[in-house]
C-alpha cells in the first residue's frame, strides 16, 4: 500500500470515476459566467452541455488560478494526517498556477520538515496531464516511492505528446494562441489549425488543415510520426474533446485502424469547464507518449 498521497487538479479533465478508481485526490480551479463563480468540479455544478450551450449563446467564461492560500488549504490536513504529498499541476507555461502550488510548498516544507510534499510542472494540460497523473497511479501501485515517482515524472514528462485541433477559432484567438487574421481566414475557409504542446508547456499552432476530417487525419499522422515504435505504439492513448464526441470518436475509429497494439481502449474525455474557457466547442485533442518533446 502506498504510504503517500497522489494529487493534481481539476484540469486533467478526467471523469469522476477516475479519481475514485484510482484513489486520486484533486483541486478545483475555479471560473466566472454571466456574473457568478463556479468549481471546476467534473461537471457537478454546471453540466459540460450547459456550459457549452452557454458558451455558444455568447457567454464569456473568465477562468481564475489556484492560489497559494488554496493550495495551503488542501496539502496542510493531509501532511497533519502525516501523509506524503505527490502532486502534478497544469503547464507553468499556460497557468501561474503551478507557482502557487511553489510558494505553498516552500511554506510547508518549513511547518512540517519531517513530511515530504513533492510537486511537478506537468508542462502539459486536460487530459494529457490526466494520462501522466494516470501513470503516476500506475507507478504507485506497482510499489514505486515517492521519490522515484517524481523522479520518473521529472524525466519523462516532455515524452507526453499533445495533438489538438479545432473548429472554432473565436476562443483561440480571445486567448492569443492565434491572430485575429488567421482566425477570420481560418473560419471563412473552413480551415482548421493543427497545434501540440512545445517544450516549455505552450500550445503552438503547427499547421493549417482544410477541412475537419483531414485536421483529424494529420493529427493521427503526427502520432504516427512521434508515438514510441511508431504505428507499433503499445502505451496508453487519450483523446479529449470540447462538446464534440462525435469527432473524438471518428479519431478514436482512426488511431485503432492505424495503432492495433495498444494498449488499453482509448479513453475518450470530455474536456472540462477551465479548458473548455479557452477552447470553446470543436476541440479534439490527442495524447501519448512518444520521443521527447524538444521545441
Amino acid at each position: 500500500m502506498a504510504d503517500f498521497v497522489l494529487t493534481c487538479s481539476s484540469t486533467v479533465d478526467m471523469p469522476e470515476s477516475f479519481f475514485k478508481e484510482r484513489n486520486i485526490q484533486f483541486l478545483c480551479y475555479h471560473f466566472h459566467m454571466d456574473g457568478k463563480e463556479y468549481p471546476d468540479d467534473l461537471g457537478k455544478t454546471m453540466s459540460f452541455e450547459e456550459f457549452y450551450r452557454r458558451v455558444d449563446n455568447g457567454a464569456l467564461p473568465v477562468t481564475s488560478q489556484i492560489n497559494m492560500e488554496q493550495f495551503m488549504g488542501f496539502f496542510e490536513p493531509l501532511l497533519q494526517a502525516g501523509k506524503d504529498v505527490l502532486h502534478i499541476e497544469m503547464s507553468s507555461g499556460l497557468s501561474g498556477t503551478f507557482n502557487s502550488c511553489r510558494m505553498a510548498k516552500e511554506e510547508l516544507d518549513q511547518k512540517y520538515p519531517e513530511r515530504k510534499l513533492k510537486i511537478v510542472d506537468s508542462l502539459g494540460a486536460s487530459s494529457g496531464f490526466g494520462l501522466l497523473v494516470d501513470t503516476a497511479a500506475d507507478l504507485r501501485d506497482q510499489g514505486m516511492d515517492i521519490d522515484a515517482i517524481h523522479a520518473w515524472l521529472e524525466e519523462n514528462k516532455l515524452n507526453v505528446h499533445h495533438w489538438f485541433t479545432s473548429t472554432d477559432l473565436s476562443h483561440y484567438r480571445r486567448g492569443g494562441r492565434i491572430s485575429a487574421a488567421s482566425a477570420a481566414f481560418g473560419t471563412l475557409l473552413h480551415i482548421c489549425p493543427v497545434m501540440n504542446m512545445d517544450h516549455k508547456g505552450t500550445l503552438v499552432p503547427r499547421k493549417k488543415v482544410r477541412g475537419k476530417k483531414n485536421a483529424l487525419k494529420e493529427i493521427v499522422e503526427k502520432m504516427k510520426e512521434h508515438a514510441q515504435n511508431g504505428v507499433n505504439y503499445s502505451g496508453k492513448c487519450f483523446i479529449s474533446h470540447s462538446d464534440c464526441e462525435d469527432d473524438a470518436r471518428a479519431a478514436a475509429e482512426l488511431m485503432q485502424k492505424e495503432f492495433p497494439n495498444l494498449k488499453e481502449p482509448i479513453r475518450i474525455n470530455c474536456i472540462g469547464t477551465v479548458i473548455g474557457s479557452h477552447t470553446g466547442r470543436g476541440t479534439v485533442a490527442v495524447y501519448f507518449f512518444g520521443g521527447k518533446r524538444v521545441d
